[in-house]
């Protein structure tokens, strides 16, 4: 069951936090969440998923920054959330959408139990350009059924800033690398 806009705004600051919070950001069942003004790019044309690939990062500047198709931007939340009794979900808008933006595409699933800034895999399909605080996906919750965990990675729980792949921790583990 996904929470509507009200029961969101009647969760803050019990099971749900999201800071800093505008009514207005408020829709039915969702709550759009802006992009912070720091993007980070990966140093190397080629990634290896058992390797730390390094980033650099990129200021958006307040006239705006054009994106590049065929690139991969790692993009931060504006705003920190905390899901203790329910599971967050992240998509992009629609109206980003249709500008050929894909916000999110493959990482949206929350865990109960996390708290923290979003990392946001951001790409597009022609050049456009984007700017700071720009509300680019949205942040909605559903209930959850039964017993269950909390969140506790030591990989991405309480992240500050932009988070590249820690897969490499994990394949290293598996594969003894």
């Amino acid at each position: 069951m996904i929470l509507s806009g009200l029961e969101i705004h009647k969760r803050l600051g019990r099971g749900i936090i999201i800071e800093p919070y505008r009514p207005e950001q408020l829709n039915p069942n969702s709550y759009n969440i802006g992009l912070h003004n720091t993007l980070a790019v990966y140093t190397e044309p080629r990634l290896d998923a058992r390797e730390r690939n390094d980033i650099r990062e990129v200021e958006i500047p307040e006239s705006g920054l054009w994106l590049e198709p065929g690139k991969l931007y790692l993009g931060r939340t504006a705003e920190y959330t905390e899901a203790h009794d329910c599971v967050p979900m992240l998509e992009g808008r629609s109206s980003v959408g249709r500008l050929g933006i894909a916000i999110h595409v493959t990482a949206g699933f929350g865990d109960i139990g996390f708290c923290g800034y979003w990392t946001l895999e951001i790409s597009c399909i022609q050049p456009v350009k984007i700017y700071r605080d720009m509300e680019v996906c949205q942040i909605y919750y559903h209930q959850i059924l039964g017993a269950y965990e909390k969140y506790n990675s030591v990989k991405y729980q309480n992240a500050q800033g932009i988070q590249p792949s820690l897969l490499y921790t994990e394949l290293r583990k598996v594969t003894g690398g």
